[in-house]
């Protein structure tokens, strides 16, 4: 801390920053985890097919691919504050439309404007967090976000839980005469406002500044985060890690200029979205009540499991706060990699021994207590490693001249897979079964062990300006 403030640089101006965009990531969490308890409403309200509930229950994931990959082009044209603040209005008119919606298609449009949102946090949050915070600590900043994601799933769990004890259940009249169900989307309508606000009050990254060629204000802000005396040798810095041309950042910059195909950097951006949720973590995101509920816990059981979960993931995001500027991204990606494989095998094992009767699954002896130790193992095991790490990597591993371009399509990606794995897990349960489904996680987490140790590359302790591309 004495170094900061010998060297001039405003470390609570950073910090609160970083804190402000992490909002975007509370309200990322809160939106993803609200429908988690709203099936039972969503359904007898809509009177929807099961193919339709799923659908409803996955369409913001379309609106996240599009935002992820809209967000980050934007970027380089609006700035990241100004995505942030676009983000925040979209979250505010998605909470009041799905919690008003009369009908499903209505529903569907105010969830997929919340995946816009969503989507547009999920990448802009953590790059905005690494392009003001020093390299000696941005992976702990960055992870904070992570922390926010779950802190927001946790507290849409346990909303929707005194929400539906409130009540009687998601289904019965609440406030008003409304159903529980849709306070629970509106009571994401405050945190929302919150981050707006916030938002105001908080300058743009000095990187984006720099390639708008605003040198001025850039220096301004540089100098408001590291003092005077930094500001000027930092501006230089970000200057020399431009392109030559100082052209504006374009999707073509992610194509090598001597080989015409696409960098390298950029596939393996692309392998570690597409992996984070091929491992099947949303599946316990956002059918977690109806997964514990078909193993035999009542709804109100598998709300107060899905808290619990929720509260064991924060608890392994601040280890990953503490180890991820010491010990590196790459070892806590393979490790936690290696940890989800074997809580995937003991899930599979004990979903394995149960049968079905009436058309719910019932496991025998003590599979049902391993199969919950061995999902929340998954789950922290998830949060220490890939949950975090991912979102810190994208924010930070691309060279500046194609940050947004390649934050765009690793997020459209990341969206994309999440939206394929969640749209396809009920059909899939349906065909071959709990097991069998959750084999093919298992399966994915095996293979992210040898992509992590062939492909990813350290970034610890690099600035921005030294990522190689």
């Amino acid at each position: 801390m004495q170094q900061a403030v010998s060297s001039g640089e405003n470390t609570r101006l950073i910090v609160l920053i970083s804190v402000v965009a992490t909002i975007g990531g509370f309200l990322f969490g809160f939106d993803s985890g609200v429908i988690n308890g709203t099936q039972d409403g969503l359904h007898q309200t809509f009177k929807s097919g099961e193919w339709m509930q799923g659908f409803e229950i996955a369409s913001m994931l379309l609106g996240c691919a599009f935002g992820a990959f809209s967000a980050g082009r934007l970027a380089d044209r609006l700035g990241r504050r100004n995505v942030l603040i676009v983000s925040a209005v979209l979250f505010l008119l998605s909470a009041i439309g799905a919690g008003a919606a009369p009908s499903s298609a209505m529903f569907i449009i105010a969830r997929v404007l919340g995946g816009f949102a969503v989507g547009a946090a999920s990448v802009i949050s953590p790059a905005y967090i690494a392009e003001v915070a020093p390299a000696r600590y941005r992976g702990r900043l960055a992870t904070v976000q992570q922390i926010a994601i779950i802190s927001g799933l946790t507290a849409a769990f346990l909303s929707n839980y005194l929400l539906a004890a409130t009540a009687g259940a998601s289904t019965e009249p609440l406030w008003a005469g409304h159903a529980a169900w849709r306070w629970m989307f509106w009571m994401q309508a405050v945190p929302s406002l919150l981050f707006l606000v916030l938002l105001l009050a908080i300058p743009e990254s000095p990187r984006y500044l720099m390639v708008k060629r605003r040198k001025d204000e850039a220096l301004q802000v540089l100098g408001r985060l590291f003092g005077a005396a930094e500001a000027q040798a930092k501006l230089a810095e970000i200057d020399a890690s431009l392109s030559t041309d100082h052209h504006r950042p374009r999707l073509s910059d992610l194509r090598d200029k001597a080989s015409g195909s696409v960098r390298p950097i950029v596939w393996v951006g692309i392998g570690l979205a597409i992996f984070q949720q091929l491992v099947g973590i949303n599946v316990v995101f956002y059918y977690g009540a109806v997964l514990w509920q078909a193993v035999g816990f009542s709804e109100n059981d598998a709300l107060l499991i899905n808290i619990l979960s929720g509260a064991l993931s924060i608890g392994a995001c601040i280890v990953t706060v503490l180890l991820i500027d010491r010990i590196g991204r790459k070892p806590l990606l393979w490790v936690g990699s290696a940890g989800m494989a074997v809580a995937l095998a003991l899930l599979v094992f004990s979903f394995a021994s149960g049968s079905l009767v009436d058309g719910r699954l019932q496991l025998p002896g003590g599979m049902g207590t391993l199969a919950l130790v061995a999902a929340n193992a998954y789950v922290v095991f998830f949060n220490v490693s890939w949950g975090p790490v991912m979102w810190v990597m994208l924010g930070e591993m691309f060279p500046n001249q194609i940050r947004g371009s390649a934050l765009a399509v690793a997020g459209a990606a990341q969206w994309t897979a999440n939206f394929a794995v969640t749209v396809t897990f009920p059909i899939l349960l349906a065909a071959i079964g709990l097991a069998a489904t959750y084999s093919l996680y298992l399966v994915a987490a095996v293979i992210s062990v040898f992509f992590v140790l062939r492909f990813v590359h350290e970034t610890k302790g690099k600035e921005l300006e030294q990522m190689e591309g």
